[in-house]
């Protein structure tokens, strides 16, 4: 597995991967349509403060993994397509992706009915931090997941 920058070659894959009904039950998460799905990556995800890879297993792109700031707060979140599911390819990517990006907390809300992702935080240190209650308008109740520090016990090197 690798991590790389995002080209344009993979946002059409990224764009099929968020239309995947499953995908988007767990993810809690709606699909946009084309234009305002490219729109969001190119003004929004792909841009300097923000630290967007993706993730690439024997030559295929599978999904992606990111970072950005949120209300004073540093977040992450990944998506992979839904045929990679159960294989182990978030959590060795998202693992990888943590020995880049060193700033700590780092926080991740994920749907409580996501126990995959649960686990997949889990797995790489995270800890739950606080449901956000009540459930947001759409219903769905979420968890905040927190990592407090890095790998080496750092606190914000950046």
């Amino acid at each position: 597995m690798i991590l790389r920058d995002v080209t344009d070659a993979d946002l059409p894959i990224f764009f099929e991967h968020q239309r995947d009904p499953e995908a988007q039950r767990m993810a809690a998460f709606p699909a946009r349509e084309h234009d305002a799905f490219m729109t969001h990556w190119r003004t929004r995800v792909l841009i300097p403060e923000n630290v967007t890879r993706t993730i690439v297993v024997d030559g295929r792109v599978v999904g992606y993994v990111g970072s950005w700031g949120q209300d004073g707060r540093r977040f992450v979140a990944y998506w992979v397509g839904r045929e990679h599911w159960g294989k182990g390819m978030a959590t060795q990517a998202l693992s990888k992706f943590l020995e880049h990006e060193r700033v700590r907390p780092l926080h991740a809300w994920v749907a409580v009915h996501n126990t995959g992702s649960i686990r997949v935080l889990e797995k790489c240190g995270f800890r739950k931090e606080a449901h956000e209650n009540p459930p947001g308008e759409d219903g769905v109740e979420e968890v905040l997941m927190s990592l407090e520090s890095s790998p080496r016990g750092e606190n914000n090197p950046r």
